[in-house]
This record gives C-alpha cells, sequence and structure tokens, in this order.
C-alpha cells in the first residue's frame, strides 16, 4: 500500500534518488559522500512522506496536541522505511546503485531534543498515534544544542557541545507563515469604557517570534503522516547596535539576537541561579503559549469562534509540568484575545487539557519562586492568582483535615507557583504511567487531589514502539519471529503471543541464540570501538542503561561487581557465570553523586578489565553518549537487564519494556512497571529481589534503619565493598570515594542499597546459574519476547484515546 505511493518498483526509486542527487548537490550518486547520500534519501523521503500525508486527514476529525519538553526521536530514516514499508527495496535499490543502506543510515545524527525516558516516551506515542489513524500532533522545543555529548575522560563525564544540526536537520521544514509572537514581562494595563465593560493588556516588556520548524511522524502502514511541530525563538525586531559594531564590540552589536535566541539554544539550561531559571521559563512559556495560538488559530479556521466545543474536536495533552502554564494560557487567550468569559474559559480550558504525572517523588514535582514567574509572565499570572483564590474560596470543609489538604492541593504556596498542582487543577485527567506508579500517587504523593476527585485519576501503564526497539533494532530477530509468526505482529504487537508455540522448538531456539550472539558481536564491536574494552561473546551481557540518578541504583549495580572481583580473588572454588556488565547513561551536570557513580564505573573498569586473575570471569565497560542510536544496538544484545530501582521510586522505566522485547530476562525490584512485567511473564521468567515498596516505607518510617548496622553484619563481603571507596583499591585512574562512602554511611543510605545488597547479589547468581541451561534459559527468554505485546505503546495510545481523549480507535 504504501509501496505503490513512494516507489513502483527499485528502478523507479533508483531513478528518483539519482535524479535528486543531480538535483539537490549537481552530483552523480557516485559522487556522493555518505553524508550527502544520506542527506539527499532523507530530503526525498521527507518530501514523500509529507505528499501521502495530505490525503490520510479528514476534515472535523478530532485533534489530540502533545505538548511536551522533550521528544527524544532518534534517528528516523531507517524507522521510516520500515513504517512506509518500502525498507527492503530501497535496501536493494541501494545496493545496486554500489552503496549500502545501512552504512548510509549510520550518517544520521541524534536528533538533540531530549535526554531520557520523557522524551523517548514523546516520540514512541506520536509513532503510535499515526499507526492508530489518529490526528497526533507533538508541541516542543527546537533546541540548537542537545543536553550535551557525554565524553569520559579519565574516567569522568566530560560534557561536550551537542551540534546536532551541524549539517541541518533535512526532516524538518521552517514554517515562516506560522510565526506567533511571544511577550514576556512588562506591566498589565487595565481599560474601561463608558459601559464599564473592562480588559486587560499586557505592555512593554519584551516580544519574542516564535518560529515553527515541522517535522513529519509517518506511522506504520501510513494510516496517518502527522507532524512534530518545534519551535525556535528569534528576535521580534532588529535592534543591530551599529554604533557597538563599528567600535568593534561585536558581541554587543548582536546581544539582541543573542538573548532571545538562547531561549532555544540548550535542552535544560542550568538552572540553579536566577539567570537559568529566567531562561528555563521562558522556555517552557514560549512553547506553551506559540502551541496554544497556533490550536486556536487552526480551530476558529475551521469552527469559528464555537469556543464552548472546542474540547468536542480537541484534546491538548501535558507531558509532565513542563507544559503546567497550558491551561492558564488558554484562559488568557480565550479571555484577552477571544472575548470569552472567565468562568466558560475555564471550564473550556479544564474539559480540553489533560496531564501524566512521571514522578513519584515530592521533592521533583517542579516549583517556581512566584517573583520570578510574576515579573516574567505578569498576564499570566494574574490568571493563576484569581483560579488559586476561587479554588480556596469553594474548597470543601467536609474533611476533618481540610486545611492540610488545601495546603497540600492549592497552586500558590510558600512564595511558589507549584507546577503539578497548577497542572492537576487545570485538568479533567491526572494518569500515572505504571499501575504501582499510579497507586502510589493516589495513596501517596497526590492523595488530597485523589480524595477530592477520585474520578480525575487513572492509570496509562508506559509502552514503547516494538517497531523500533525490535523490528528496527534487531533485524535478525525480527526475521526470525516473522519467519515462524509472519509480520503481522508489526501492525498489532499482541500477535508476538503466538511465540509461545515455540517455547520448546529446539530448531527455534537455536536460531534464536545464534541471532542473539550476532548481536552480542555488533555490540562488542561498538563498545570496542568506544570505550576501547574487548568483550567476550561467550560470557553474559548483563545491561543496565538508563539515565544516572541514585534511585535507579547503578551504585548498587557496581557493589555487586566489586563482591563478585573480591570473591574471586578471595576464594579459588568460587566459580561465577563469565559476565560482561555494560553501563551508559548520563548524568545531569550539576548532579554531582550521579557524576562520581559514573567515575566510580569506570574506576572499577580499570581495576578489574587490567587484572589478569579475573578477566576470564569478569569484564566492565561504560558505553558513553547514550543515545537511541547506541541503545538500538545495546539492547538486542543483552540477556540481563538491570532494572534495580529502590521499590516505590520508579514512576514505569521503559529500558525494562524494550530489554523484554529482545528476549533479557529482567533482574530487578518490584517496582515500576516491573510490577506488570511478572504478572505477564510469571515467576520463573523473572528474578525479583529486595524489599517491597510497603516494605521500604514502613522500614523509612520506623526510624530504624542503620547503614552502619549493615556494614558490620556483613564485614567480609558488604563491609569490604564499602571500604574500597576510600582505601586506595580503587583510586588509581582517578583517585577515591569519600563523597559515595559518605552519601552512605553518613547519610545513611537514603536508597537502601546496603539493605538489597545481599538479596540482590544472591539473586544473581540463581539468574546466572540457570543460563548454563541453554535450552531453559532461551525459552525463558523468548516467553519474555512473546509477552511483550502489551508493552506497546500503540496499546498505550488506544487506552488514552477511549479513556482520556475520548477518539474511537
Amino acid at each position: 500500500m504504501a509501496q505503490e505511493k513512494i516507489f513502483k518498483d527499485t528502478a523507479d526509486f533508483e531513478k528518483q534518488y539519482r535524479e535528486a542527487c543531480m538535483a539537490d548537490l549537481s552530483k552523480k550518486f557516485e559522487d556522493c559522500t555518505q553524508l550527502e547520500r544520506y542527506q539527499v534519501l532523507a530530503t526525498l523521503i521527507a518530501k514523500k512522506s509529507r505528499n501521502v500525508g495530505i490525503g490520510t486527514h479528514q476534515k472535523g476529525e478530532k485533534k489530540v496536541y502533545y505538548f511536551s519538553l522533550e521528544f527524544l526521536l532518534g534517528p528516523l530514516l531507517d524507522n521510516y522505511l520500515l513504517n512506509l514499508g518500502v525498507h527492503d527495496l530501497v535496501a536493494k535499490g541501494v545496493e545496486d546503485m554500489g552503496g549500502s543502506l545501512e552504512t548510509i543510515c549510520r550518517q544520521e545524527a541524534d536528533p538533540g531534543l531530549g535526554n531520557g525516558g520523557l522524551g523517548r516516551l514523546a516520540a514512541c506515542f506520536l509513532d503510535s498515534m499515526a499507526h492508530e489513524g489518529i490526528a497526533g500532533y507533538g508541541n516542543g522545543m527546537r533546541y540548537h544544542y542537545g543536553l550535551f555529548r557525554q565524553v569520559i575522560e579519565g574516567g569522568r563525564q566530560v560534557e561536550k557541545t551537542d551540534n546536532w544540526l551541524e549539517n541541518g536537520f533535512p526532516w524538518e521544514s521552517r514554517r515562516d507563515s506560522g510565526t506567533v509572537i511571544v511577550q514576556f514581562g512588562g506591566r498589565v494595563v487595565r481599560h474601561e469604557d463608558e459601559t464599564g465593560r473592562y480588559w486587560f493588556t499586557q505592555e512593554g516588556g519584551e516580544k519574542v517570534r516564535a518560529v515553527p520548524y515541522d517535522v513529519p511522524i509517518v506511522g506504520y502502514g501510513t494510516k496517518k503522516v502527522n507532524h512534530l511541530r518545534l519551535w525556535s525563538a528569534e528576535p521580534y525586531e532588529e535592534n543591530f547596535d551599529l554604533d557597538a559594531f563599528n567600535a568593534g564590540d561585536y558581541a554587543k552589536a548582536n546581544k539582541f539576537r543573542s538573548d532571545v535566541e538562547a531561549i532555544s539554544t540548550i535542552l535544560y539550561p542550568n538552572d540553579s541561579g536566577e539567570h537559568g531559571k529566567i531562561l528555563r521559563l521562558k522556555q517552557e512559556y514560549l512553547f506553551v503559549s506559540a502551541g496554544l495560538q497556533t490550536i486556536l488559530g487552526t480551530y476558529e479556521r475551521d469552527f469559528g469562534p464555537d469556543w464552548e466545543h472546542l474540547a468536542d474536536h480537541v484534546a491538548i495533552h501535558t507531558n509532565d509540568t513542563h507544559p503546567a502554564m497550558c491551561g492558564p494560557e488558554l484562559m488568557r487567550i480565550l479571555v484577552d484575545e477571544r472575548g470569552v468569559d472567565f468562568d466558560l474559559a475555564f471550564k473550556i480550558a479544564k474539559q480540553t487539557i489533560s496531564y501524566t504525572n512521571h514522578t513519584v517523588m515530592p521533592e521533583a514535582l517542579e516549583k517556581w519562586p512566584i517573583d520570578t514567574f510574576r515579573a516574567l509572565m505578569p498576564r499570566l499570572y494574574m490568571f493563576i492568582e484569581e483560579i488559586d483564590r476561587r479554588y480556596r474560596e469553594s474548597f470543601p470543609h467536609t474533611f476533618d483535615d481540610w486545611g492540610e489538604m488545601l495546603k497540600n492541593t492549592a497552586i500558590l504556596w510558600d512564595g511558589q507557583v507549584r507546577m503539578a498542582n497548577l497542572s492537576i487543577i487545570f485538568s479533567h485527567s491526572v494518569n500515572g504511567v505504571s499501575a504501582l506508579h499510579t497507586s502510589i500517587l493516589e495513596e501517596g504523593v497526590l492523595k488530597d487531589f485523589y480524595r477530592l476527585n477520585p474520578e480525575m485519576f487513572n492509570n496509562k501503564t508506559n509502552g514503547v514502539s516494538h517497531r523500533r526497539f525490535l523490528a528496527e533494532a534487531n533485524p535478525s530477530y525480527a526475521r526470525l519471529i516473522s519467519g515462524a509468526i509472519g509480520t503481522g505482529w508489526l501492525d498489532d504487537a499482541f500477535e508476538l503471543e503466538k511465540l509461545t508455540a515455540y517455547e520448546d522448538d529446539a530448531g527455534f531456539l537455536d536460531e534464536m541464540e545464534k541471532a542473539k550472539l550476532a548481536d552480542k558481536q555488533r555490540l562488542a564491536a561498538y563498545v570496542k570501538e568506544t570505550s576501547g574494552v574487548d568483550l567476550d561473546c561467550s560470557m553474559v551481557f548483563d545491561v543496565q542503561v538508563k539515565r544516572f540518578h541514585a534511585y535507579k541504583r547503578q551504585l548498587l549495580n557496581v557493589f555487586k561487581i566489586l563482591d563478585i572481583y573480591n570473591r574471586i580473588l578471595a576464594d579459588p572454588h568460587f566459580d561465577p557465570r563469565p559476565t560482561a556488565f555494560i553501563f551508559s547513561g548520563k548524568a545531569a551536570q550539576s548532579y554531582t553523586f550521579a557524576k562520581e557513580v559514573i567515575r566510580l564505573i569506570n574506576s572499577v573498569a580499570d581495576v578489574v578489565n587490567n587484572d589478569p586473575r579475573v578477566n576470564d570471569k569478569i569484564k566492565v565497560a561504560f558505553v558513553p553518549n547514550f543515545a537511541v542510536s547506541s541503545a538500538q544496538l545495546i539492547y538486542p544484545a543483552a540477556e540481563i537487564s538491570e532494572q534495580i530501582s529502590t521499590a516505590g521510586t520508579e514512576a514505569s522505566g521503559t529500558s525494562n519494556m524494550k530489554l523484554m522485547m529482545n528476549a533479557a530476562i529482567t533482574l530487578g525490584t518490584y517496582d515500576g512497571a516491573n510490577v506488570e512485567i511478572a504478572k505477564l511473564v510469571g515467576d520463573e521468567n523473572i528474578k525479583i529481589f529486595g524489599l517491597r515498596t510497603e516494605e521500604v516505607e514502613a522500614l523509612h518510617a520506623s526510624g530504624r534503619y542503620f547503614a552502619w548496622d549493615q556494614y558490620n553484619t556483613d564485614r567480609e563481603r558488604l563491609g569490604r565493598v564499602v571500604d574500597m571507596l576510600s582505601d586506595g583499591s580503587l583510586a588509581r585512574l582517578s583517585g577515591n570515594f569519600e563523597s559515595i562512602h559518605d552519601y552512605l554511611m553518613v547519610s545513611n543510605d537514603p536508597d537502601l542499597v546496603l539493605r538489597d545488597f545481599r538479596s540482590y547479589v544472591n539473586a544473581w547468581d540463581e539468574l546466572t546459574t540457570a543460563y548454563g541451561d541453554r535450552a531453559a534459559w532461551n525459552k525463558s527468554a523468548l516467553h519474555n519476547t512473546a509477552k511483550a505485546g502489551y508493552f506497546s505503546s500503540d496499546r498505550t495510545i488506544r487506552e488514552y484515546m477511549s479513556d482520556i481523549w475520548h477518539i474511537e480507535a
């Protein structure tokens, strides 16, 4: 179907590709560099995608606008060729022309538009909305630079500029006609006419042009080609200082432009100082205001000023608290610019907007100083202040602890604007992202909102794109799957369930093991290239790849490795399963503890990998600059999936889903979506360890947990590992780790690393012992893939459609 729309056959593709090379570069294909071949092919596919998209939208259909500060897209060419149904045709055509599609695809840079799970989830949701055939559009920021490019120097994370736009981004189209104006600062002026009618305007301050760039979003089977709209900040007017330029002060001459463009320069500017706070708030307001102005303009064009029925035709979804200003900004535009009554505007906003919460930690819920917020968005703050006043005034006193409830749920409190509360009060739906996470929200961090309006709360367990992270990332395994059960699983991930029929098929399991070995060899080559570590592919590949954070407990994994190392040296009879431990992930630039854990991993790698006494048993590798492209190499090769966060801290996790799809067996706590994985695959196909959420809560509440008790009770193994942090054992590369030692022993082990240590290392021993029975292991691994259909983002989006956005499938 898609093939007929784009290329008739291989010859037609070759003809169009050659013509594009000449038209774009005035070069023959044979004379183009690999980068040029990529740029021409991507531009060609982008144009084709947009043309296909014209015919996939119907007038009057309900539109979903997904607001997120991050969209971690990953490389698009290979993925879109798959979704358009022309991957094999194009690969054959390029080969006939003397090239390699794989080589061409490797030229594509990872777009620096996101950081971790939040942004990757948003990208998966866009993919699934297009696949499910709904008009679903992303709304975000076009960052000139990504978060940072991570390099490891002397074992330390060093942040380099991620200039992802260095060679352009052939997927985007600048839409100058869609430019809107966003205003910061100034003063609010009240106007009144002779009838007593009054209104407000925001005057003075700073005006910024928000310029949109659109990226096509191609769904598998091309039921829909939607787009992601990314906003770039540009000056409203040219204020070039000619005198300064002529005096040689070129920086001052261009200061007007650099100050404005800073808004969209980098993802997550450091907001520890006042300048950073202002810049971050400007980012959040710009993409919210620009997006809403465009949405309302489109709606008015299609339906006229029928604002009361906006929610019948438009759904606005806010991904975490970064777009929390959607509610008051929608009100501001309706009241100030469209003349809608205040009460009606609030009703419209609440009916239209929904909110996903992504954290269970109160300290992670975004808050901004009122003075900073009011100075930057004075008119918007008036709406927030009035809604907060009415909320307090109408708060029910029927609860015995109503005063405490009001304190916990008000938008404004203690000199701060609380963005989670703002998001909830302006939404008709609040959802968590795993069953456990949602229950914690309802019973813990958002319990007072739940007591007030339980009908607002619902769970939508996260999902990931199985087409990208299985079909595209793992072509050898995907071919094996399709050969057994057909290709229907690409359209409907629940068809993976058919693989259960092959769990005792020795021939299939042998082929599966061959595919896994090929994936391990591919990753080993990449690890050698990027970190210099030689991995033995006969070893178990034990993988923990995710953002670095204390609660994710990469530190616990390191302790396990050090324990294995010590046991090998101390006991000649100890014979662990040979294992390669693979880490990857970034730590936030200002997150000192997380950066120290990265340094620790590299120091452990330095010790372990240079000790010939253990090299046949353990190896450690840190893969720098984790990104979607490197993830697509790591997930297929993994055999053990480390998901070891402290129970009750991980909202969901998505690496657990991606690794499960690729036939890795989870070693994890009963946390986040691990709970749902365990229920789906059965206890015999997952390895759960450690305290449960209720046990963690009880232990913290008791006040009776002491890290030194753990240390003294297990001096021989756990105590020895703790001592290694500061006794010089790991200091050769870059010094000792007193700060980590103090975090555990002085700060009393907040994440219960020491408490779960023995349970964890015992679970690892049991799991790796089971690896020796290859048939049983492969059966269990295949069972994980077979049960992974539930974790497709297609399923998640269908639930959003029916329960939150009210769109029929």
